[in-house]
């Protein structure tokens, strides 16, 4: 699978100058857990995410404490105050697998996706859980429909637990086109070829 078969968009994003509570509300409103924050040249400046505006929003409350707080440090204005300025990113052609790893080394949960300059999705932890959460039989008809446009007649799919399995009557190139289609489908797993096939 590749991030721009599985990224989100297009893109939630907010500029460096919104108030932090504007970030809050489109978390919130949006139910995602990062904001990339885009100048007014469309460059990737930052990101912001739950955690940082959770620094930026959240005050001691008093009641709390047997001592009063003082010296209460001054709750953050904008979104460049709290935001993280050096972002990991990834291309739309990049291999979720290798997004996946980035995630676990990091610690990140969300991870912009570029074309070129541009960003044009985000991959998330949650991105990554819901394509490998599809049902066998979605994976299986999705399969099917990408034979059926390529020209692969006669070729038949089963998916068991993610696994794919394949048969069908054909060159090696076309044996090759239906292993690299069944590829790409999300929340395919291991893919292949029936026990006894042959190609001609």
């Amino acid at each position: 699978m590749l991030a721009r078969e599985v990224m989100t968009s297009p893109v939630v994003s907010i500029g460096p100058e919104a108030s932090v509570k504007d970030a809050v509300r489109l978390l919130d409103r949006h139910d995602i857990t990062a904001l990339p924050v885009i100048d007014d040249r469309d460059r990737l400046v930052g990101i912001v995410s739950e955690a940082d505006v959770l620094l930026g929003e959240v005050s001691p409350d008093p009641r709390a404490h047997v001592r009063p707080v003082r010296d209460l440090p001054e709750a953050a204005a904008t979104v460049a105050d709290v935001m993280t300025r050096a972002v990991m990113t990834v291309h739309e052609g990049a291999d979720v697998a290798d997004i996946a790893q980035l995630m676990l080394e990091t610690g990140v949960k969300s991870v912009p996706v570029t074309h070129g300059h541009q960003v044009v999705g985000i991959v998330s932890r949650r991105d990554l859980i819901h394509a490998l959460a599809r049902s066998d039989d979605r994976i299986q008809a999705e399969i099917q429909d990408l034979f059926t446009e390529a020209g692969l007649a006669g070729w038949t799919v089963w998916v068991d637990d993610s696994d794919v399995q394949l048969a069908g009557h054909g060159s090696e190139r076309d044996t090759r086109i239906a292993m690299i289609l069944a590829h790409t489908v999300p929340g395919v797993g291991d893919v292949h070829l029936a026990a006894g096939q042959e190609t001609r």
